[in-house]
């Protein structure tokens, strides 16, 4: 806590200098000496109510808006989607900018047809055989190797032999379009 009552000071400078006020603009617009504002701001005075709640109204700004926000929580906790065989469980919240995917490819499955799309797709392969079609190359990934390739080249990924194969995958949004959702249901967390 102590830690969180030392950020006080610094957030109460940067909110008066976003106004543009001078230390003694603001300690007379609060009814405040500058020197008492000044011990504030470095710290050398302990923030209390009765001297943060006029400072605050004068800036337009809350007390908590003084304190550090809690981190957010960075689990992600998004429903595994399963379409045509596959189980694939989001790995980055909805709206990061990286689309990154655990991807099991179920055994005993073609080859579906090579797509088509604009991007990139990087796949690494956790554990089993991928067999990745990509133009005309016919290629057998196994645990530990990475591929990167343009998407814009046909491919089609598909498990290879008796056991599932376990990939992750970062996808560009025209990627998650193409593998994640289903072209005749919604997307999905809509």
């Amino acid at each position: 806590m102590a830690s969180e009552l030392d950020e006080i000071g610094p957030r109460l400078r940067a909110a008066r200098h976003a106004r543009g006020w001078t230390l003694g603009e603001l300690a007379s617009r609060a009814g405040m000496s500058a020197s008492t504002l000044s011990r504030l701001e470095s710290g050398k005075r302990q923030a209390s109510l009765e001297l943060l709640l006029p400072l605050t109204r004068q800036l337009g700004v809350r007390i908590d808006d003084l304190l550090p926000a809690d981190p957010p929580d960075p689990r992600v906790r998004r429903p595994v989607i399963r379409r045509d065989g596959l189980v694939i469980a989001p790995l980055a919240p909805e709206s990061a900018p990286v689309r990154t995917y655990k991807i099991t490819y179920p055994p005993g499955v073609g080859c579906p047809e090579q797509r088509t799309h604009a991007g990139y797709e990087w796949l690494y392969v956790l554990s089993g055989r991928l067999r990745l079609r990509l133009g005309e190359q016919d290629l057998v990934l196994t645990r530990g190797e990475a591929a990167e390739f343009d998407t814009r080249v046909p491919h089609a990924v598909s498990a290879v032999g008796s056991r599932p194969a376990q990939v992750i995958s970062i996808f560009n949004d025209d990627g998650v379009r193409m593998h994640v959702h289903s072209p005749s249901s919604p997307a999905p967390d809509a």
